[in-house]
């Protein structure tokens, strides 16, 4: 893994370059703003229990959506695209740097993005003059949730990514797999058809792989290994099937 962080810091600068990332910037700040502005007013007519913060990021999912898209289509697909990507891998840089390289920078960019959220919350707590308006059990959870998940998200994005040349085709790709992860398990396990006794195991599966309740769970501070493990083994095989689509790929021709 030499070659590693060089190739992590030119996927950086890449970013910093690319109109794309600041599109998914400017909405994503643009929808999270819309939607702590309109918690805010629900919270000022009438009292809530539920801390602001467990509220702000039920609605993870939504910029989700677009924006590990926007970061994640360009990584693999234009370079086959314009084929610098089998030049690259002519010099002593193997497959798995490179996808892990793009990967790691497209996660940055992702934290960064979603920390800077944080400011939000931060003028809540200058205009209440309250401390509590931050809920920092809520807040703490919330974002390690966003981190621990973001793993998942983006190696799916450089899945797509890897399947195609087109960047749209991979932004498409991406989200209907987002789709499927986030929303998918949540509507299979409400069907009527798995209440039978025959499908309640595979019933109980889904319910374990439903994501809104892995970031209630999180933003109650509690913390389950078995989601840790869903995360991060999730993420290491849509990696693991990056590096041998980009190979596969480049065997075809």
């Amino acid at each position: 893994m030499r070659h590693y962080f060089t190739i992590l810091s030119h996927e950086v600068r890449t970013l910093l370059y690319s109109p794309s990332t600041y599109i998914a910037a400017v909405f994503f700040l643009g929808v999270m703003g819309f939607i702590f502005a309109s918690i805010l007013d629900i919270y000022s007519k009438s009292p809530q229990e539920t801390p602001p913060a467990v509220v702000f990021f039920q609605f993870f999912w939504f910029p989700v959506l677009f924006m590990v898209p926007l970061l994640t289509m360009k990584t693999i697909a234009d370079e086959r695209r314009q084929g610098t990507l089998e030049t690259l891998l002519t010099t002593p840089v193997n497959t798995a740097e490179v996808v892990l390289g793009k990967f790691t920078a497209a996660y940055l960019f992702y934290l960064v993005l979603w920390v800077s959220t944080l400011g939000f919350h931060y003028i809540l707590q200058l205009h209440a003059r309250d401390l509590r308006g931050l809920d920092p059990g809520p807040l703490i959870g919330g974002y390690l949730f966003i981190a621990i998940s973001g793993l998942l998200f983006i190696s799916i994005g450089i899945f797509a990514s890897s399947m195609t040349r087109s960047q749209p085709v991979a932004g498409i790709f991406t989200v209907v797999l987002l789709i499927i992860v986030i929303l998918g398990p949540r509507y299979l396990g409400d069907l009527s058809a798995l209440n039978s006794s025959t499908l309640s195991p595979f019933k109980g599966a889904l319910e374990s792989l439903q994501i809104s309740t892995h970031v209630e769970d999180f933003t109650r501070g509690v913390v389950d290994t078995r989601q840790l493990f869903y995360y991060l083994t999730g993420s290491t095989l849509a990696l693991i099937f990056s590096i041998l689509g980009v190979e596969a790929k480049l065997l075809n021709g």
